[in-house]
């Protein structure tokens, strides 16, 4: 069946805004802006990046408003549908899963490739699966299995390419790239705490996804800017924070950091408005089409981060990164019976929900398969 061109519309939001909100992300941390001690240096603040990532998630919540009280008097909006009585703190510990996992992989990317951090996350699959069947009591197929065990084996070869080569320029060494993409899987174990949790808790519901999205992104940036405040005065090892304080996290530097660049500026932005629209693609993606179509234009999402990441020289380019590429989509193509059924492994229904994306929460059945992050 052919898309329509709103479809086409939003499968192409969809990718640009994804790849946008990693790359706009990772360009910050290139960049360099003068501090509050009035010296020039890169600008290294993870925790306030997240602070952002909530924002954009706000605009989810303040975009579902938009559009509920436009369309209520005509039917509503198929975004809107869903259970309006709800406690929002229901809500609360995926935030807070959100907020760890995000913080956490936000400093793994400060250490890494954009294109391996994009890839890592794939290492999802293997933590909800393995939570599902502890605590949903599910049942993983056959066909998901190797789906899982393609996945890995992509991952083993990004992470092991990573490890062997560096590339020129990169004033990290290999050491800060290992430990940049463990810290990127640690991240991605809280993340199916999250998704797990909210299909237990949150799924049976209904809350409309934008709605649920927004209410995160309230707790996330509400206890975030606590913290904050918190980091401010918690001292951390000189290797760790690259701020004038020496603490966990200085967000008065990272504030005059960008008010001094422009482009700083330009990618904090970027990273703001691009999760607002990544995730109303995402989740209309999902209703219009399908799960699997979210899944396969999030893996061109990570194939254009990764081109663009050689094109303008944050990588040079490695053939195994290649071959780990192509072995991991196709693990996730046939963990989402994507692929034909008789390769290699035969299989049914899917039983486990598939992650994606930018942190959020998926509560009606149809998004359940489907959900970053």
């Amino acid at each position: 069946m052919a898309w329509t061109g709103y479809q086409k519309f939003l499968a192409i939001m969809m990718v640009i805004t994804g790849s946008i909100n990693t790359l706009s992300t990772k360009w910050a941390d290139k960049l360099e802006s003068k501090g509050s001690n009035g010296e020039i240096r890169a600008f290294n603040h993870p925790f306030l990046q997240a602070a952002t990532m909530f924002l954009g998630e706000i605009m989810c919540l303040v975009t579902f408003k938009m559009v509920y009280f436009k369309t209520r008097n005509t039917g509503g909006h198929s975004l809107t549908h869903g259970n309006q009585n709800f406690n929002p703190f229901i809500l609360m510990p995926a935030a807070m899963f959100d907020l760890i996992g995000t913080s956490i992989m936000y400093i793994g990317l400060t250490l890494t490739y954009a294109s391996s951090f994009q890839m890592f996350r794939g290492s999802i699959i293997l933590f909800v699966a393995v939570f599902s069947m502890t605590f949903l009591n599910r049942q993983i197929i056959t066909r998901e299995w190797a789906g899982i065990i393609g996945v890995l084996l992509g991952l083993v070869i990004v992470g092991a390419t990573d490890a062997i080569y560096q590339s020129p320029g990169e004033a990290k060494g290999r050491n800060s790239l290992i430990t940049g993409d463990m810290l990127i899987i640690v991240a991605q174990v809280v993340s199916a705490c999250q998704m797990v949790y909210e299909e237990k808790y949150v799924a049976g519901l209904n809350i409309p996804s934008m709605q649920a999205v927004g209410w995160e992104g309230i707790f996330g940036f509400s206890v975030l800017s606590l913290l904050l405040v918190i980091f401010y005065w918690v001292p951390a090892p000189s290797h760790f924070g690259n701020n004038p304080r020496g603490t966990v996290e200085d967000a008065i530097d990272g504030l005059i950091q960008i008010g001094n660049n422009p482009l700083l500026l330009m990618a904090v932005i970027g990273t703001i408005i691009s999760i607002a629209f990544f995730n109303f693609a995402g989740i209309s993606v999902t209703k219009e089409m399908s799960a699997t179509t979210r899944m396969v234009l999030d893996s061109i999402r990570t194939f254009v981060i990764w081109m663009v990441s050689l094109a303008v020289g944050w990588q040079a380019f490695h053939w195994q990164h290649l071959v780990g590429f192509a072995i991991l989509i196709l693990g996730m193509f046939k963990y989402n019976g994507a692929l034909p059924e008789c390769w290699p492994l035969r299989g049914n229904n899917a039983t486990v929900p598939v992650p994606q994306e930018e942190p959020g929460v998926v509560n009606a059945e149809a998004d359940r398969m489907e959900q970053e992050a």
